[in-house]
């Protein structure tokens, strides 16, 4: 049928959109007005008004009408009672769907709310910052299928600042913030530069007011006259260039002035050292023509020395190509002209050397901004030469097809990408493998969330666990207050998990579990034994534990199996006796100081007591001492001699309560010359950003050191990774050297051994 039609290629929401007229900007304003009438949004200004600027912004840029309908119209929608229905009938479901997903932007909130990080330390918390404002900036993109939702998004931020600059009322610190970290870079990726510099200048001006008010002065001109000063300048270069023959492209404009702050603070520069307030830009055919350039402008305007680089014969590193010089206008101020091929160009623009490229280079370039992974530059490169595409078709055929063509095949781009980003009811943001579900965002959240979680609501509707989830959505749980995970969830068939880390650490609670029961039936046995040897095997074991303090008969046992109760004490319970008052159980050689110094019962641990032989020791768990740690013994009820270090808490009480249990201790002399073969377990505290791999990179560490991981303890707050190794070393130089190389691990704000 739709071939007979003409249409066979079309969509089924092509065909609806052929039912509905073009929208015109004034249907979609009148619509406004006739529905807002005085209505303002949270910014305080008029709905209509804000519709209108939007609307008009969004038509500077070339788009459709349908987009430009979307910019006026996706700020209405709270006030229309069925806002999908009743934009699809009057404007078309392209222009609804674009209205939706503009919809899903706003959602996202300021970056300052996003976590609560009073609790970790400035580093920690900055690098959180960075990582959240990464992840927004690819969510933005990463949900937003359709490129024009990202520009209306940029279009109402502006007309937001705009407002606010036209009242001259100061927005909220977060508003200018945003859009420093989140819509400028993502303009300037995307080459929209139009947009890009007002964004800047404007939250600039609102987060840094005397600074700005400064620059605006120093450059003592206005910004119209700074314009018409850059026209001048390049019609008299292009009428140069048309007496020598050269067919070239002059463009240029003066540097804003968020621009020339950044890089006078990046480069350390007076204003007076900035040499390019005003910049030009030539492009020519070839090599050839691109030094003829350079001899016009140098006999046009005088050359400013030291101040000329030839990228062409001697490219950058990453291949970037151009020639740049710095020359003194008739007025005595200094400007800067680039001249390139249209190949250079094209390089320069969407290749290795991309502009955004080194503005944003983090800690490489003088932005300080965060670096992007090179995958995704590539998408964002990709996207760029989509809208430099979309401007050259817009003129081809004189049916206007060719607009048409351009802008459906950006509706029907889309961002391939690793990973998918969520929300919590808090809107902060998550990424997560592709196919994640939702008990996979449970347990990036927190392992005892995903231990308890039983039902989701995705988007305020109840979905099954298995569910893939979907950029954008935001996602509550249900959980109990006590309980575990299900064996169903590790089968694979049955999808409830993706990322390895939930796997990892569903299998975790089920080996814990399964250590538990051991401890529980081991204890049983012990105890059982205990009662045979007492003739007291009648005895309510319920009624046992619950004299001895425990809660069930199941937490006697596990105490007992761990060596965290004594027997004695249930021999005192069965014999009705009271407990005889706890006394130092010092062996008899105490008694009998000698001057002389012996190896230890155990002497595996190299450790010397005064005055003791053959004394069972044992090293204290609650701050693992190693060599060369101060030590000092402790002489326990039934369990011999715990060594401590000497500025350990726990012994320091014990040692007030009992100061004559104390004995002195030392390391043998094997050990202190490093002869030993003795390792020693230490607890080493990490804190850093959690991450996919972060736990990988970390092992990578302790292989490489070849030191042995015999315990693991993580928990993960608010996007922040706490961990606890106990590892196995020689000495506390290994450890140091330890903590040292985990510093530098990625993410890592902090590596230290536990006091």
């Amino acid at each position: 049928m739709f071939e007979r039609s003409g249409i066979a290629d079309m969509t089924e929401s092509d065909v609806l959109n052929e039912t509905h007229p073009e929208p015109s900007i004034e249907d979609a304003l009148t619509f406004v007005r006739e529905h807002a009438k005085d209505a303002r949004v949270s910014t305080g200004e008029l709905l209509a008004d804000h519709a209108a600027g939007t609307a008009r912004t969004m038509q500077t840029l070339n788009v459709d009408a349908h987009a430009v309908a979307a910019g006026a119209l996706f700020v209405l929608t709270p006030h229309l009672d069925d806002p999908d229905k009743v934009i699809a009938e009057r404007f078309g479901p392209e222009v609804q769907k674009l209205v939706g997903d503009v919809r899903k932007l706003l959602r996202l909130g300021s970056v300052s709310s996003r976590a609560t990080l009073a609790d970790v330390s400035d580093s920690t918390r900055e690098a959180a910052r960075r990582a959240q404002v990464e992840a927004l900036r690819k969510m933005v993109l990463a949900f937003a299928q359709d490129i024009r939702v990202v520009l209306i998004r940029l279009a109402s931020r502006l007309q937001t600042l705009r407002y606010y600059a036209a009242t001259k009322t100061d927005p909220a610190p977060e508003v200018s913030r945003e859009t420093f970290e989140i819509y400028a870079p993502l303009a300037n990726r995307l080459g929209i530069w139009q947009l890009k510099w007002e964004l800047e200048d404007l939250s600039f001006r609102f987060e840094d007011p005397v600074t700005y008010k400064r620059i605006a002065k120093l450059l003592d001109e206005k910004r119209v006259e700074r314009e018409s000063y850059v026209t001048g300048a390049i019609a008299r270069l292009e009428k140069e260039l048309e007496t020598a023959h050269i067919k070239a492209e002059v463009s240029g404009r003066p540097k804003h002035i968020y621009s020339i702050v950044k890089k006078m603070r990046g480069k350390h520069l007076d204003f007076s050292e900035v040499n390019d307030v005003h910049a030009f830009r030539v492009i020519v055919g070839d090599i050839k023509d691109c030094y003829t350039v350079l001899g016009i402008v140098h006999n046009l305007w005088q050359p400013v020395p030291r101040e000329f680089d030839d990228y062409i014969s001697r490219p950058k590193p990453n291949g970037y190509k151009s020639l740049h010089t710095v020359v003194v206008g008739d007025d005595g101020r200094a400007f800067e002209v680039q001249i390139r091929t249209h190949e250079m160009h094209q390089f320069a623009e969407y290749g290795v050397a991309a502009h955004w490229r080194y503005k944003e280079d983090g800690v490489r370039g003088y932005a300080g901004a965060v670096t992007a992974s090179d995958k995704y530059d590539e998408k964002i490169a990709w996207l760029r030469q989509l809208l430099a595409w979309k401007d050259d078709v817009e003129g081809e055929g004189d049916d206007g097809d060719g607009e048409k063509r351009g802008w459906q095949h950006l509706r029907d781009a889309t961002l391939e990408d690793d990973h998918i980003y969520v929300m919590t009811p808090q809107a902060r943001v998550i990424a997560l493998p592709q196919g994640a579900t939702a008990v996979d965002f449970a347990y990036y959240l927190h392992s005892e969330l995903g231990h308890r979680c039983r039902g989701a609501r995705v988007d305020g509707a109840m979905a099954p666990l298995n569910t893939p989830l979907q950029n954008g959505q935001t996602v509550e749980f249900i959980a109990v207050k006590e309980g575990g995970p299900s064996r169903d969830w590790l089968n694979p068939n049955l999808g409830y998990l993706q990322s390895p880390r939930a796997r990892q650490k569903v299998r975790a609670y089920f080996f814990n579990t399964t250590d538990a029961a051991e401890s529980i039936a081991a204890g049983r046995s012990i105890v059982e034994k205990t009662l045979q040897r007492e003739g007291k095997t009648s005895v309510s074991l319920e009624q046992l534990a619950t004299k001895l303090g425990f809660k069930a008969p199941e937490d006697l046992y596990a105490s007992v199996a761990k060596e965290e109760f004594s027997l004695r004490n249930i021999e005192q319970a069965l014999s009705n006796a009271p407990p005889p008052e706890p006394e130092p159980e010092v062996p008899e050689q105490f008694e009998k100081r000698s001057s002389g110094q012996s190896v230890a019962h155990g002497a595996s641990t190299g450790v010397l007591v005064v005055g003791v032989d053959a004394l069972l020791t044992q090293l204290a768990r609650c701050c693992r001492p190693a060599p060369p740690d101060p030590i000092v013994g402790f002489v326990t009820r039934g369990k011999g001699m715990s060594i401590h270090r000497c500025d350990c808490a726990s012994f320091k009480r014990m040692a007030q309560r009992s100061p004559e249990r104390v004995l002195h201790a030392t390391w043998s002399a094997d050990v202190m010359d490093g002869r030993g073969s003795s390792v020693y377990p230490v607890d080493l505290q990490v804190e850093s950003t959690d991450r996919q791999s972060l736990l990988r990179d970390i092992i990578e560490v302790f292989a490489r050191e070849k030191i042995n991981v015999i315990g693991v303890k993580t928990q993960s707050r608010h996007n922040i990774a706490y961990m606890q190794f106990t590892v196995e070393v020689s000495s506390s130089a290994q450890i140091q050297r330890a903590c040292t190389l985990l510093g530098e691990v990625q993410g890592v704000a902090r590596a230290v051994r536990r006091a």
